[in-house]
């Protein structure tokens, strides 16, 4: 695991109850004409209304964009086109990470000009931002991707097949409002899904080659909360210790990817969504318990003496709450409680989505991008096509 790290986040976090009341301010020290891009959900929900009054008490003109599923590039596009149209001096994005990723995106553009294809990993001239781009405030509404703190924005098209990110340290929002009482009207389904996301951010880059110190506190304290605080709050969507627990852990998962990578988790994830247009955080929720059973496997059989599987038996100590008689029985008990956890939430499995044993070759072939560079163990397409295998 990495001695050597740099760690980068947003330039302010403030996290709590009713810290949604600091938009208005916050944005005002950037400017006064805002784009807002935002979920088209929160148009039900009156948080949209909340959200332009704020900032209206602040003089803070704003255009809106919504977002209607997941980010397209042709939204993006125009998203930055629209900011650039009507000189916005500032991105502020609410909602959940599609909002969150074009707002972030958009900012970027706006500054930078061309298409974000240009800048996709993958799937672009390999165009770097250079100019700085415009302020982004980022107020998230769901628990799960922890997009406010981070670098990347991920960009997808079902017309021409692709799920990539734009990547810079300059996509780092400014300031990132992670109030927890703007989760509290999100269904079980999206609780369990944007949860489950989170978990997986939270244990794949603790098993990481790139794994830090500082991020690995924040994974296991993460872990910890999200293990108790998910099954409460898909029971009881007003739990609000369990909510902002689950909040907390969200926002320590997107500091942890964000410095320390991801795993075989969002490759698979990526792959699917592109193919099958499963929403992300969903994808991860039902490849995740498979993929920490495969994982370890192929560690006991390549890397028995490496670090990545007493990092497993670790995971399994904070999921479990306790400690465990050997490493091995710890490891165990990762596997054998996020399966637990996962059906506790009724996750759904991969066959009920319309995945089927024929598609698996494909998916396999797809599942190599970036997030699998920093998996703990390099697997092989036999074991990745078992993962898949596992959830149908």
């Amino acid at each position: 695991m990495a001695t050597a790290f740099e760690f980068a986040t947003a330039q302010r976090i403030v996290f709590g109850r009713g810290s949604l009341d600091q938009l208005g301010e916050a944005a005002g020290a950037f400017g006064r004409k805002a784009l807002l891009v935002a979920a088209a959900h929160l148009q039900r929900t009156g948080a949209l209304t909340r959200v332009e009054y704020l900032l209206s008490k602040k003089a803070v003109a704003v255009e809106r964009l919504l977002v209607h599923g997941e980010p397209e590039a042709h939204v993006v596009d125009e998203a930055a086109a629209r900011a650039r149209a009507l000189g916005s001096e500032l991105v502020i994005a609410v909602g959940g990470g599609s909002a969150l990723d074009v707002g972030k995106a958009a900012a970027g553009l706006a500054t930078n000009g061309g298409s974000v294809r240009e800048y996709l990993e993958g799937v672009g001239t390999g165009r770097a931002l250079k100019a700085r781009p415009l302020p982004f405030l980022a107020a998230p509404t769901t628990a799960g991707t922890g997009s406010e703190v981070t670098r990347n924005a991920v960009v997808s098209s079902k017309a021409e097949g692709f799920k990539k990110s734009i990547r810079s340290p300059l996509l780092l929002p400014l300031v990132a409002l992670v109030d927890p009482a703007l989760t509290d009207s999100t269904s079980p389904a999206q609780t369990a899904a944007s949860g489950l996301d989170a978990l997986t951010q939270l244990i794949e880059p603790f098993v990481s080659t790139r794994a830090m110190p500082a991020t690995d506190a924040l994974a296991l304290e993460g872990i910890r909360r999200a293990r108790t605080a998910l099954p409460r709050a898909f029971l009881k969507g007003d739990d609000h210790e369990a909510r902002d627990d689950l909040a907390l852990a969200s926002l320590f998962g997107g500091l942890c990817l964000a410095n320390a990578g991801l795993g075989a988790v969002h490759g698979i994830a990526a792959a699917l969504g592109v193919r099958f247009g499963l929403p992300h955080g969903l994808a991860c929720a039902c490849v995740l318990a498979a993929t920490v059973e495969v994982n370890i496997r192929a560690l006991e059989r390549h890397d028995p003496g490496g670090p990545a599987l007493e990092r497993y038996a670790k995971v399994g100590e904070a999921l479990a709450g306790r400690a465990f008689g050997s490493h091995a029985e710890a490891r165990g008990a990762a596997v054998q409680l996020v399966r637990e956890l996962c059906e506790q939430l009724k996750v759904p499995r991969l066959s009920s989505l319309g995945v089927g044993p024929a598609r698996l070759p494909m998916l396999v072939a797809e599942a190599r991008g970036s997030s699998m560079k920093t998996n703990p163990v390099v697997l092989e397409d036999s074991e990745i096509a078992e993962i898949l295998s596992m959830s149908l």
